[in-house]
C-alpha cells in the first residue's frame, strides 16, 4: 500500500499514514470529518467546560488536546505531566498527526468514545527484521568487525531520512504487527527506479536481516497477523524497463517446491518456507536474498524442477551476467517455475499475480534463440523467428525496450516493434528483412501479414502477453492468427524445427481451454494465482443466500447427502467459537465431524490420520476447521469446501486449493462442465458478509458460475454507493474523451453529474447561452484529442491587454519581487524565457518546505499546463492583474477514439496533432460544457484572405487524426454525453426547487482546494457556489439530436448566488440578501436550511445555505424590500453563532455596520458576547482576505 511518512526517529520507529485500500486503512476524508466533528463538538462546549474537562490527567491515556500549531482540537497520547505554581503542563503526542506538543490543563478534554471509532491516522513502523550494526574495534587483534548493535547510529539515521526525502513514490507492504508497531518492507521510488529500503540499508553496511523466530501452532498471535497480514504490494508504474515488471530491486525470492507428482493421477500441493540469510560477514549479494519468510502456492499440470538461484538458472552465461549488473539476482517465485519449461521449448501456460510481467519468458526465449542449429531446418526467407503479442502499443513498447536492453548481451537478433493503422502504405513499406523477433498487437500483426505472406514460415516462437485481455480485447483475432501459426508449422519442411507456444497472464480465461486443446502440445501450465486454479480446476461455485441465525440450519441440509462416491468435506471458520459451535451442531444431529483450530485438543497428526482412513462409498467424513490450520494440515484431496464464514480474496483462493486433487485437467476432459466436476465449493453468504459480497460477485462472474438475482440486487446497490463515494473527485478522463469507462469498477473518478463542480468554469456567458462558433488557441496538448487552451473575444480579447500589461510591467526591474512565503492554491508571476505568465501553486511537498530554496508544483492557469520550479523563481503578482480569471479551458475534440479498442492515443497521433495545431488559432463549435471542460465538433483551422474577402478551411482536426490511420470514428461518443446529463432537470425557482439538491459531501475540501474553484470565487458574476446550479448544453450542426430531447432534458437558464450580510443578537440572526428589484422571490425555512430564489430582470439568484446551527423554522421571517432581502432567523437556542454557514462561502461576509450593536447588548464590553462575536469576525475576515478578488454581482 502507498504510505506517506509523518515522522523519522530512525529506521526502527517511523510515522506513516496509509493511502490506498488494506486492512489498516481508513480514508483520508473519514479523518477529515472526523476532525470537524470534534473541532465542532468542543468548540461548542464552551458553556460547560467542566463536563468534558478530565478531572485528573493520567501519563499514557487518550485525551482530546487543542493544538495552538494546528488551530484545532487533536486526539492525543499524554507522555509526561509537568506541575506548576497553577496549572500543569504536559507533553503529548498526537496521535494522527505524530507531533509531539506541549499542552496546558486548560485545552485538554475527555476523549468521547465517539470520536475513539476510527484507528491512529499516525502508524508506527519499523522495517521489517532489519537491525543496527556497528563497527567493533578490537585493538588486541587489530581487527574491525561488523557486529550487530542495539541502537541506530546517527549515519543509518541520516541515510534513511536522505533516502525517504529524495523519493517521488513510497510504498510498504505489511508483513507483521507487534505491540502496536507495524513491521513492513519499505519500497520507494527514486529517479524511476523501486528501490527497496531494507535492502538498500543492509547493501550499505548500515543494517543486517535479524533470522526468523520459530513459531509453534499455538501461537495465536503470530497466526493471527500472518492471515490478516497476507497482503500484496500494490504495482508500480516505472518508466525504466529494466526494473518495470521487478517487484524488488535487491530481492531473490527462493520458490517452494511445490508441484505435481506425474506419478499421481491428480495434482497435488506442496509448501516450503524461505529462510532469511544471517551471515553479516558475507558479501552483499548473499546477505540480501532471501529477505523474508514468505509461503508460495503453485499448481502445475506436470513436474517441472524450479530454478531458485541464477547461477542454476537455465540461462547463457553473458544475460546472467547481465541480470547480476542490473542487481537481479535470480528468479522470483513463478519465473523459478516457468524459466525451465520455457527454456527447453516446451508450451507454457502461466497465471500469476506477476502475469504482465515480461521477465516471465523474456530470459529463456533469448537463451532458447542463442542456439543457432536449432533453425538449420527452416526455409532460407524472411521472416521472425519468435513473434510477441501484447494487448496495447504501451505495453508492446515498454517490452520491446526490455528486449533491446537484454539483446545487447547476446547475438543480434534485430527485433522490431511494429504498430501498424489502417494507413495500407505504411504497411507496405514495413521490412522484416534480417529481424528475428517482432514485437506487436494482434490487429497490427493482421494488418502487417495482409502485405507479407510469408510472415509465419519461419516463425517458431509465438508469446501470447497478458493472455486473459488479448481474449477478451481481441479473441476472433488472436485465435485468426494462432490458425495462420498452426498451418504453418505443420508443414513437412517445418517438421524437425521448434514448435513453441507461451502464454502469460493474471487470471484464467475460458479461451485458454481451446488454446491449450487445439494448439499446444502437452503444455506446462503454471498456477501460482491462488484463486485462479479453481477456475482452470473447473470447480463448481454454489452460492446459498442465508441469514446469520439460519447458516447452521442450511449448513445441517448441505451436508444430508446420499453420494455414490466418498465425500470429504471441509467446513471452513473464522473464529475459534464458531469452529467450536459448528462442530457442537453437526455432532448433535449424528454427522461425523472432526475438528481442529489453534486451542484444540486434537493434534494435527491426529486429525490427519482420520482424514486418510479408508472410508467405504457413500460415506462422508467433515472437518470443521478455522483457516490458520489450513497450511499444516496440507490437505488436498477434498471434494467439497463449505465456507461458513467469508474470507479475504487471497485466502478464499487458499480453502479452494484444499480440493486441487479433484480439479478437471482441461488438456484430458474432452469437455469442461458442470457435470464433469469433482469439487464444489459452497458460499453461505449472510448479511454480516457485506463486505465480501463485492468481490464474491466478482468472483463468480469470472468464474461463469450461477448467481442468483439477490445477489446482483445488493451488490448494484453497493455498487451504486461505490459511485456515490467518488462523488467529489474529478470527472473520470475516459469519460470525457470517448463517452465510456471500461474499468468503473477498479476507476477512481466519478462517473455522474456532479453539479457544484460540473458548472461551466472560464467560459463566456454568451457562449454558453446561444451555440454559436467560438475562436480557440490551443496552448497545451494533452493528446489527439485533449488540449488545453484559451477561448478568443473576436471583438476584444482581455488577455491579449492583460498579457501586455504584466510583460510591460515586468519589464522593470524594480517589479520584480521575489516571493518570500509561497502560499498553496495563490497567484504568483513566473518568467519563463522573455514571457512572463500568471501561475498558481498548486502543490508544495512538506518536506520541501523546510528548506531555504525548494521546488513547487504550478500550473499556469491561462494555458492549463503544470510544471515543477524554483519557489525563488515565483514573483509577486499585483491584485489588477489577477482580476481575470484563468482562461485556460480544457477541449475535447469529439466522435474520434484510438483503433483496435485501445484506450490511449499513440504519441504519433499525439505527435502529429501537436505539431499541427498547437498555438493557432481554430474555429470551434462547443458541444457540450461541464466545469472547466468544452466538447467541440467540429474543430477547424480557418485561413482569411482579406484581399479576396474569403476564408479557407485548411483542416479538420477530427479528420486529420482519422487521416493517420490510428484514428477510429465513434458515433457514440455524444449520445453518451447526452446520457449521463439527460436525468437533469430544468430550474424551475418558482416551483420546487428539491430536485437539484445535491449531496451534503460535495463541498468538502478537496472540492474547496480544487483549481477550478479558484477561478468560480474569481468570476461570481458567472458562478454560483450553491449546490442548486444548472448544466448546459450547447447543439450544433452535425450532432444528431432533437430540439425536444434538449428542452426536456437540458436547463435553459443560469444562477447567480447573491452578496449576503449577516448580523446577530442573543436570539435571532439577520440575513441582508443584496438584490435589487426583487421579483418572483421565494424563501424556504426548514431546521438547519434555508433556500432563496428570486429573479431580478432577466436574471436567477438562488442561495442554498446550510446553516451552521439549528433555528426555528415556523418563527423564521422572510420581508422584500426594495435593493434587498431581510431574513430574520430565530434560533433553536439563545447565544452567538461562531459563523453562519457550516461551509466558507466567498458571497456571504458578516455586516459591520452592526457590530457596535452587538458589542453594546452586553453590559460588560469585555463578556462573553464580545468574544464569539469577535470569534465570527475573525473568520469573515479571514474569508474575505482569501477571497479579497471575488467580484459581486452588482
Amino acid at each position: 500500500m502507498e504510505v506517506l511518512v509523518l515522522k523519522i526517529e530512525d529506521p526502527g520507529c517511523f510515522w506513516v499514514t496509509m493511502k490506498g485500500c488494506g486492512p489498516y486503512v481508513v480514508d483520508e476524508i473519514e479523518y477529515k470529518n472526523l476532525n470537524a466533528e470534534m473541532n465542532q463538538f468542543y468548540d461548542k462546549s464552551y458553556k460547560d467546560v467542566d463536563a468534558v474537562k478530565p478531572l485528573t490527567v493520567k501519563e499514557g491515556q487518550i485525551y482530546v488536546v487543542f493544538s495552538e500549531e494546528l488551530k484545532c482540537w487533536c486526539r492525543a497520547v499524554i507522555k509526561s505531566i509537568m506541575y506548576c505554581t497553577d496549572h500543569y503542563q504536559t507533553e503529548c503526542f498526537l496521535v494522527d498527526y505524530a507531533k509531539y506538543i506541549f499542552v496546558k490543563s486548560k485545552d485538554i478534554r475527555v476523549a468521547l468514545e465517539a470520536f475513539m471509532q476510527i484507528p491512529y491516522r499516525a502508524k508506527k513502523c519499523r522495517l521489517y527484521r532489519t537491525k543496527p550494526v556497528t563497527l567493533r574495534i578490537d585493538f588486541c587483534e587489530d581487527t574491525a568487525k561488523i557486529v550487530p548493535a542495539k541502537r541506530w547510529d546517527s549515519a543509518a539515521t541520516r541515510y534513511f531520512q536522505n533516502l525517504l526525502k529524495a523519493t517521488t513514490q513510497m510504498k510498504a507492504k505489511l508483513c507483521a504487527v507487534e505491540d502496536n508497531t507495524f513491521d513492513v518492507f519499505l519500497y520507494v521510488t527514486i529517479k524511476d527506479e523501486k528501490v527497496c529500503v531494507n535492502d538498500d540499508l543492509v547493501s550499505k553496511n548500515f543494517a543486517h536481516f535479524e533470522e526468523a523466530k520459530e513459531t509453534t501452532g499455538g501461537s495465536a498471535d503470530y497466526q493471527e497477523n500472518q492471515t490478516l497480514l497476507n497482503i500484496e504490494c500494490l504495482p508500480v508504474k516505472i518508466v525504466n524497463p529494466v526494473l518495470a515488471f521487478r517487484p524488488m530491486v535487491f530481492q531473490e525470492k527462493v520458490p517452494t517446491n511445490l508441484e505435481t507428482d506425474p506419478s499421481v493421477a491428480s495434482s497435488c500441493l506442496e509448501e516450503t518456507y524461505q529462510r532469511p540469510s544471517t551471515g553479516l560477514n558475507e558479501n552483499t549479494a548473499s546477505s540480501v536474498r532471501s529477505l523474508h519468510e514468505e509461503r508460495n502456492f503453485v499448481f502445475l499440470s506436470n513436474k517441472i524442477e524450479p530454478s531458485s538461484i541464477l547461477e542454476t538458472a537455465p540461462l547463457f552465461d553473458d544475460l546472467k551476467k547481465e541480470l547480476n549488473r542490473k542487481k537481479i539476482l535470480g528468479p522470483n517465485f513463478t519465473e523459478s517455475y516457468c524459466w525451465p519449461p520455457v527454456a527447453r521449448g516446451c508450451d507454457v501456460v502461466a497465471i500469476s499475480y506477476e502475469g504482465n510481467n515480461p521477465f516471465l519468458y523474456i530470459p529463456p526465449v533469448l537463451t532458447f534463440l542463442q542456439s543457432g542449429s536449432c533453425y538449420k531446418a527452416l526455409p532460407n526467407r524472411n521472416g521472425p523467428l519468435a513473434l510477441i503479442l501484447c494487448p496495447g502499443w504501451k505495453k508492446a513498447q515498454l517490452v520491446f525496450e526490455l528486449l533491446k536492453t537484454y539483446e545487447r548481451c547476446s547475438r543480434q537478433l534485430h527485433p522490431m516493434l511494429i504498430i501498424l493503422g489502417q494507413n495500407k502504405e505504411e504497411t507496405r513499406s514495413v521490412k522484416i528483412q534480417g529481424c528475428e523477433v517482432i514485437v506487436t498487437t494482434p490487429y497490427s500483426l493482421l494488418r502487417l501479414f495482409e502485405h507479407h505472406n510469408l510472415l509465419f514460415c519461419r516463425l517458431c516462437h509465438l508469446v501470447l502477453d497478458e493472455i486473459e485481455v488479448l481474449f477478451s480485447d481481441a479473441t476472433e483475432q488472436v485465435f485468426t492468427i494462432l490458425d495462420c501459426y498452426k498451418k504453418a508449422i505443420i508443414t513437412e519442411e517445418r517438421e524437425y524445427s521448434p514448435h513453441q507456444i507461451i502464454a502469460v497472464g493474471t487470471c484464467w480465461n475460458k479461451h485458454i481451454a481451446r488454446l491449450i486443446k487445439e494448439f499446444m502440445n502437452d503444455p506446462y501450465i503454471v498456477i501460482t494465482a491462488t484463486e485462479e486454479a479453481p477456475i482452470y480446476g473447473n470447480v463448481q461455485q454454489v452460492v446459498q443466500l442465508c441469514t446469520n441465525s439460519e447458516r447452521t440450519a442450511v449448513l445441517l441440509k448441505i451436508l444430508d447427502f446420499t453420494h455414490d462416491n466418498l465425500q470429504k468435506v471441509l467446513v471452513f471458520t473464522n473464529s475459534v467459537n464458531e469452529a467450536e459451535m459448528v462442530h457442537k451442531a453437526l455432532r448433535s444431529n449424528s454427522i461425523f465431524a472432526l475438528k481442529i483450530h489453534k486451542e484444540s485438543e486434537w493434534n494435527f497428526k491426529y486429525i490427519l490420520e482420520q482424514w486418510t482412513k479408508k472410508y467405504s462409498s457413500g460415506t462422508g467424513v467433515v472437518l470443521v476447521l478455522t483457516d490458520d490450520c489450513m497450511q499444516s494440515l496440507g490437505i488436498t484431496d477434498a471434494t467439497c469446501v463449505i465456507h461458513f464464514s467469508l474470507p479475504s480474496p487471497r485466502i478464499f483462493g487458499q480453502r479452494l486449493h484444499s480440493m486441487s486433487d479433484n480439479f478437471c485437467n482441461v488438456i484430458e476432459d474432452s469437455s469442461v462442465d458442470q457435470e464433469c466436476t469433482k469439487a464444489r465449493s459452497v458460499i453461505l453468504l449472510t448479511e454480516s458478509s457485506a463486505c465480501h459480497t463485492l468481490g464474491i460477485l466478482r468472483y463468480l462472474q469470472h468464474a461463469e458460475a450461477e448467481i442468483p438475482p439477490e445477489l446482483h440486487d445488493f451488490t448494484a446497490k453497493m455498487l451504486e454507493a461505490e459511485e456515490d463515494k467518488k462523488f467529489s473527485r474529478p470527472l473520470c478522463a475516459y469519460l470525457k474523451t470517448f463517452g465510456i469507462c471500461k474499468n468503473r469498477t477498479v476507476c477512481p473518478d466519478r462517473h455522474q453529474i456532479n453539479l457544484q463542480i460540473d458548472m461551466p468554469q472560464n467560459i463566456p456567458d454568451e457562449v454558453t447561452r446561444t451555440p454559436a462558433c467560438v475562436t480557440i488557441i490551443p496552448l497545451h496538448i494533452v493528446n489527439a484529442t485533449n488540449y488545453f487552451g484559451r477561448i478568443v473575444d473576436k471583438r476584444k480579447d482581455e488577455y491579449t491587454i492583460l498579457a501586455e500589461e504584466i510583460n510591460e510591467y515586468f519589464k522593470k526591474s524594480s517589479n520584480k519581487t521575489s516571493v518570500k512565503n509561497v502560499e498553496k492554491l495563490a497567484f504568483y508571476g513566473l518568467c519563463e524565457k522573455t514571457l512572463f505568465h500568471r501561475v498558481q501553486v498548486v502543490e508544495i511537498s512538506p518536506k520541501e518546505e523546510e528548506n531555504l530554496f525548494f521546488n513547487v508544483k504550478i500550473k499556469y492557469i491561462d494555458e492549463g499546463r503544470t510544471s515543477q520550479v524554483p519557489s525563488y523563481q515565483l514573483l509577486h503578482l499585483p491584485a489588477r492583474f489577477q482580476c481575470l480569471p484563468p482562461q485556460a479551458v480544457e477541449f475535447v475534440v469529439c466522435r474520434v477514439k484510438p483503433i483496435d479498442n485501445e484506450i490511449e492515443w499513440n504519441p504519433k497521433v499525439t505527435h502529429y496533432i501537436n505539431h499541427k495545431i498547437k498555438g493557432k488559432l481554430h474555429e470551434a463549435k462547443i458541444v457540450y460544457t461541464l466545469g472547466n471542460t468544452a466538447w467541440v465538433d467540429p474543430m477547424v483551422r480557418v485561413t482569411r484572405l482579406t484581399d479576396l474577402k474569403m476564408s479557407i478551411n485548411e483542416y479538420n482536426v477530427r479528420s486529420e487524426i482519422l487521416s493517420t490511420g490510428l484514428g477510429a470514428d465513434n458515433p457514440e461518443h455524444i449520445t453518451e454525453l447526452q446520457k449521463l446529463c439527460g436525468h437533469l432537470k430544468v430550474l424551475d425557482h418558482a416551483k420546487n426547487l428539491e430536485p437539484l439538491v445535491m449531496k451534503e459531501d460535495t463541498a468538502g475540501p478537496e472540492n474547496v482546494s480544487n483549481l477550478q474553484n479558484m477561478s468560480i470565487q474569481e468570476n461570481s458574476t458567472e458562478n454560483c457556489h450553491s449546490s442548486k446550479i444548472t448544466l448546459w448544453n450547447n447543439p450544433c450542426g452535425g450532432v444528431a439530436q432533437t430540439r425536444e430531447a434538449e428542452d426536456s432534458t437540458l436547463p435553459q437558464r443560469k444562477c447567480f448566488y447573491p452578496e449576503i450580510k449577516w448580523f446577530q443578537n442573543e436570539e435571532t440572526v439577520t440575513v441582508k440578501v443584496k438584490i435589487a428589484s426583487i421579483a418572483d422571490s421565494k424563501c424556504e425555512f426548514s431546521k438547519e436550511k434555508v433556500v432563496f430564489s428570486a429573479c431580478s430582470g432577466d436574471k436567477l439568484y438562488l442561495a442554498n445555505m446550510e446553516l451552521h446551527q439549528y433555528i426555528q423554522a415556523e418563527k423564521s421571517t422572510c420581508l422584500i424590500k426594495d435593493k434587498e432581502a431581510v431574513i430574520v432567523l430565530t434560533k433553536e437556542k439563545k447565544g452567538a453563532w461562531c459563523k453562519l454557514l457550516k461551509s466558507k462561502n466567498p458571497h456571504v461576509s458578516f455586516d459591520f455596520e452592526h457590530w457596535e450593536d452587538v458589542e453594546d447588548k452586553g453590559p460588560f464590553p469585555v463578556g462573553t458576547k464580545k468574544l464569539y462575536c469577535t470569534d465570527a469576525v475573525t473568520e469573515e475576515l479571514v474569508d474575505s482576505s482569501e477571497d479579497s478578488g471575488t467580484e459581486s454581482d452588482e
